[in-house]
């Protein structure tokens, strides 16, 4: 579920909390226990979407280190890689030359 499914479910059961508080209260005191109960709900919302900021925050951060981490390796390798083609063909030339020097007298 991503975060805006569980904001919408989490205010949904907001909501049905708080009118079935204000059905199941008293008619002297149905004023103060509505009040009460939606501030409650509300205290149960609001950390509720903490809980979910925290959880994106905490996906978003390991999506991003991964992320990271292969790019890195990725360009670690490519480094890697290029640097031995740059040494085999160091060597390629350095062989040929001195093939080519032994075959026409020129061995310097």
């Amino acid at each position: 579920m991503n975060s805006q499914k569980i904001c919408a479910i989490l205010i949904t059961f907001a909501a049905l909390a708080a009118f079935g508080a204000a059905a199941q209260s008293q008619q002297g005191s149905a004023g103060q226990g509505i009040k009460q109960d939606a501030k409650a709900v509300g205290h149960g919302v609001a950390d509720g979407a903490r809980d979910v900021g925290h959880a994106t925050k905490h996906v978003a951060k390991k999506i991003g280190h991964g992320a990271k981490e292969a790019g890195t390796g990725i360009g670690h390798g490519a480094k890697k890689a290029g640097i031995a083609v740059g040494h085999g063909a160091r060597e390629g030339w350095d062989a040929t030359k001195h093939a080519v020097k032994q075959v026409f007298g020129k061995d310097g």
